[in-house]
């Protein structure tokens, strides 16, 4: 009886873990042409806009660049050349989400002040290897191998600024605890989660409320390491943050129903380091598209500061 009652046990983990793997962490191939775009009632004042500066980055020319992560992954990015010796804007995306997407707005400012602009495919996304996305934890590690890229391309004087949004946000924060050269002037994040563990938490509440916390969280962690091969609580963007030795702007959106406001208030405990600004009323992410001004302020501000 006993045995039995440890396989039907060892039955439930295993399943149960896959399927939270398959939910949270899988990417299938034949979805990753797809750009999902918000269809939430929030989006609906800036949809005209958001198609017309996702136009323009769309039809600029390009150069497509790859790299190796230390995992054996092929990674792809869009090179985007303002002048020769400009600073890097390197740029990572969100959860299942596309830079086109993400960095419409952003590339705006970054072509205004005239910086060379790397927007990356994450692992899993795009035309980039890789089937499991791990929430910035193994991301991390390949921003490292993009950051290298850059200055083996650009020379060991090339300036760097990180910008991440969303999951890409969470990204750039969990790597700036990582011994970055001092290339890396910057970082920047966009409606950042605070740790992979509470966002899947958060989403989970949403999606599905008859599963409790305390039942999701193990399920995740196992299926994290059982079918993606990392460990979800490995880091978080709190602990990262502390530990920074980058200046560190953060952005976040008052109306956040994805990824709550709340989050990066917990990421910048950090004064000495973090930055941070808040946008009424701004949804997940767009905060550039509500105050396009204000928003332009604060990264010009800041990028002059890092940059001097």
């Amino acid at each position: 009886m006993l045995v039995l009652l440890l396989c039907i046990a060892a039955v439930i983990l295993l399943s149960g873990s896959y399927y939270a793997y398959r939910i949270a962490f899988y990417a299938p191939l034949k979805d990753r042409d797809k750009i999902i775009r918000p269809t939430d009632a929030q989006y609906d004042p800036y949809r005209e806009q958001m198609k017309r500066i996702y136009q323009q980055l769309h039809d600029r020319h390009c150069e497509q660049v790859t790299i190796f992560t230390k995992d054996g992954l092929t990674l792809s990015g869009r090179y985007y050349h303002s002048k020769d010796g400009a600073p890097l804007d390197l740029c990572f995306h969100g959860y299942r989400s596309h830079p086109f997407l993400d960095f419409s707005g952003g590339s705006e400012l970054s072509f205004q002040m005239e910086h060379n602009l790397l927007l990356v495919d994450q692992r899993a996304h795009g035309e980039s290897d890789g089937k499991t996305i791990s929430f910035g934890i193994l991301e991390r590690q390949d921003l490292l191998c993009w950051v290298e890229y850059a200055i083996e391309r650009f020379g060991p004087e090339v300036k760097i600024l990180l910008y991440g949004v969303s999951m890409g946000g969470a990204t750039v924060l969990m790597a700036s605890e990582l011994d970055l050269p001092e290339n890396v002037k910057g970082i920047l994040a966009d409606c950042p989660f605070a740790s992979a563990m509470d966002v899947i938490l958060e989403v989970g509440r949403k999606t599905m409320p008859r599963f409790p916390s305390w039942l999701i969280r193990p399920f995740a962690i196992l299926g994290a390491k059982i079918y993606g091969g990392f460990d979800l609580m490995e880091t978080d963007a709190v602990r990262a943050v502390q530990n920074t030795k980058v200046p560190i702007l953060i952005i976040h959106g008052e109306a956040d129903h994805y990824v709550p406001c709340e989050m990066s208030d917990l990421v910048s405990a950090n004064p000495a380091m973090v930055e941070r600004h808040t946008f009424p009323g701004a949804a997940h992410g767009i905060s550039y598209l509500v105050d396009t001004p204000r928003y332009h302020r604060i990264v010009k501000a800041f990028v002059e500061k890092v940059l001097e």
